[in-house]
């Protein structure tokens, strides 16, 4: 189909046909090659970025989550938002992977009792006003942070304490640290007051789950190691601690017991870029006495091994 007309400045990524329409847009130009069609009456141009073969599958799909939701958002009508799945993407939250063929879809709720959407590829819900809090923040309409937690008790439980940790980080000053000072998402106390407003699908495993949310956890598999370690009965570690021998910096760990100087590392695909770095800096730790127990997506899929080890330098 013919792509030589270009589309008005005033279209963004993704529009409705009505709107190109109305901007004098011609219909065979909407049928053109580089327009994707995600959902009835919408358009999306079609992007020319190159996927990344090496790109984290959970950070991709989030990816993914956000430009289905970014397609779908001219089509929202007032009353309806963004929520569950898709509001944790939109947020920058962490979610278990979609393992089976299924098509992830987008997650639209309607507040209050406006019709229900129709379309194929959208999950529909109905939000209660008095349950849910909708923000504009990102320039869409999306459930709150703490209302999206508190609509995810379906969640495994270590992917439930995962996004809690993720909403609820605070971003404390430190050596290297990121965006010292930024305000967490949400704070437990929302999440609390969120789950105890009204009745709510999964609540026995929010209220569980709100008592191990850490607000120093920085990734989810961090989350799902701590989650481990402690369901065994071990003691909780220290979360993200700077080390010092003396006066020297020897590195921030993702979970640490000081008292037997034990320092517990989670190295996954993210940390392929900084390999060199992250070798150095766990030689510092083991050259001024600290046991390191590096775990691998490998070894935390063989819990009694990785458990064994930690024991063992624990000296239990």
């Amino acid at each position: 189909m013919s792509r030589s007309q270009p589309l008005p400045d005033a279209l963004g990524s993704s529009f409705a046909v009505g709107e190109a329409r109305a901007l004098g847009v011609r219909a065979g130009r909407l049928r053109g090659s580089d327009l994707l069609r995600p959902y009835s009456g919408l358009r999306t141009r079609r992007s020319t970025d190159v996927p990344d073969r090496g790109e984290d599958p959970f950070a991709a799909q989030r990816r993914i989550r956000v430009e289905q939701a970014l397609a779908y958002a001219p089509r929202l009508r007032p009353g309806q938002y963004f929520s569950h799945e898709t509001a944790a993407a939109l947020w920058g939250g962490p979610l278990p992977i979609v393992r089976d063929d299924r098509v992830v879809g987008v997650h639209v709720s309607t507040l209050g009792e406006g019709p229900l959407v129709r379309a194929v590829g959208v999950e529909r819900h109905r939000g209660d006003p008095r349950l849910v809090r909708v923000l504009t923040d990102l320039g869409i309409p999306v459930a709150s942070p703490a209302s999206t937690w508190t609509q995810m008790g379906h969640l495994p439980f270590s992917a439930l304490v995962a996004l809690g940790d993720c909403f609820c980080r605070m971003w404390r000053p430190g050596v290297g640290r990121p965006h010292a000072g930024k305000p967490p998402l949400a704070t437990v106390a929302q999440l609390r007051a969120d789950i105890g407003a009204g009745r709510r699908l999964g609540a026995p495993m929010l209220r569980e789950a709100i008592e191990w949310i850490r607000e120093d956890s920085w990734s989810p598999r961090e989350s799902e190691l701590r989650c481990l370690i402690v369901a065994a009965g071990l003691p909780e570690p220290l979360l993200n601690v700077d080390l010092f021998d003396g006066s020297t910096f020897l590195g921030c760990v993702d979970m640490v017991y000081p008292e037997r100087k034990v320092a517990i590392e989670y190295l996954g695909r993210v940390h392929a870029n900084s390999w060199g770095a992250d070798v150095e800096r766990l030689a510092r730790l083991r050259a001024a006495g600290w046991t390191v127990i590096e775990v691998t997506a490998e070894l935390i899929a063989d819990p009694p091994e990785l458990l064994g080890r930690i024991r063992r330098a624990l000296g239990f």
